[in-house]
């Protein structure tokens, strides 16, 4: 189903289709699942971005991009191949320092969308600086700059200048999944091989023997998916024949906190927090859903939320809570998340998005 016929879908008698207003189940000290949108049984929602200059809610799909109004929750856009986008298949979404949307692709480059009557499209390949044509990730950075994942490296942007700077080597990986940038002003980089850090200057890194990652108490058999020349093996599965792998070095996400703590989201070691000398990880023993991390986000009083294999938990840094297909989820894989103005957290799962709230 595209979201063309998700938020909106009037029928007679205004009828909405393909939204679930799920059933005040949770405790009423706290956020439950108030509602799901479901955009289609194979259908992935990989990226979410909240554009807080137009109130809106940027969704991306397997099957296209969509943007939804989030005072009136009506769909604004639906972005195909058609209207400009690279690549249907959208892994991950930043809005620039101009307020301009770049979209990442899988095999298709960056596509960059500029708001407008007429909006305008301009898609970037390597051809024109785009370190590959796999885009997982941005953040911007204090100079206006955009920061680019991808999966050969690290592109630097200036939306002033047009011009792109790559960096690979500097890099423990290549792959790159995950970007952001501190209060400091450092970028930070989530990538197959563990976490790097760039200064401006100098760069370091960070992996599984530095203490990133949780120990694998549970004995599972390590991942194969993963590694340079293995491109056709990604399929971004955490599983190996039906069961659970581990990979504490693959960074899914990384998030640089006010406080200057540094979260990464890794495959199979949990949630590492970063305060500048040690790692300190978090797994289902202390309350996570599920050991492998793809996404998370910080909202405004500072808890910290994430997308797992297993649902969506919250920390407040004591207490977790989590929400799971029996709280209301479409799926336990949770691939994306973004925290909206009024407070409500958005998932993206298999199926569709969910939407957190009603303190």
């Amino acid at each position: 189903m595209r979201w063309a016929c998700l938020f909106l879908c009037a029928v007679s008698g205004g009828q909405v289709l393909a939204q679930t207003v799920v059933p005040p189940s949770a405790p009423a000290d706290g956020e439950r699942v108030i509602e799901t949108f479901n955009v289609g049984e194979k259908v992935y929602v990989r990226a979410l971005a909240v554009d807080k200059a137009r109130n809106s809610l940027w969704v991306g799909t397997s099957s296209g991009v969509n943007e939804v109004d989030l005072a009136s929750g009506k769909l604004r856009n639906t972005f195909t191949r058609k209207d400009g986008l690279a690549n249907e298949y959208v892994f991950g979404i930043g809005i620039d320092s101009e307020g301009q949307k770049w979209f990442g692709t899988n095999a298709g480059g960056a596509s960059r969308y500029r708001s407008g009557e007429p909006g305008t499209w301009k898609t970037y390949f390597p051809m024109h600086g785009l370190a590959d044509y796999w885009v997982y990730a941005f953040a911007n950075d204090k100079q206006g700059k955009l920061w680019i994942g991808t999966w050969a490296g690290a592109n630097q942007f200036d939306p002033k200048t047009g011009k792109f700077k790559t960096f690979v080597k500097e890099l423990i990986n290549e792959w790159v999944y995950g970007i952001d940038v501190d209060a400091r002003g450092r970028v930070w980089f989530g990538t197959e091989g563990g976490v790097s850090m760039y200064d401006g200057k100098r760069w370091k890194a960070w992996t599984h023997k530095d203490g990133l990652g949780a120990p694998n108490v549970e004995n599972l058999p390590a991942s194969a998916n993963t590694g340079l020349g293995t491109r056709s093996r990604h399929d971004l599965s955490t599983l190996s024949e039906g069961s659970l792998t581990y990979n504490p070095n693959y960074v899914f996400s990384i998030v640089a906190t006010p406080e200057g703590e540094i979260w990464a989201g890794t495959w199979g070691g949990g949630a590492g927090r970063f305060d500048g000398s040690k790692w300190v990880n978090y797994t289902t023993r202390d309350g996570l859903a599920g050991n492998v991390v793809y996404a998370m986000a910080r909202d405004e009083a500072g808890r910290m939320w994430f997308g797992t294999d297993r649902g969506v938990s919250r920390f407040d840094g004591k207490n977790w809570k989590s929400f799971t297909p029996h709280q209301g989820l479409l799926d336990a894989h949770v691939y994306s998340l973004a925290v909206g103005p009024n407070g409500d957290i958005w998932a993206g799962t298999r199926r569709g998005v969910a939407r957190i709230g009603g303190k």
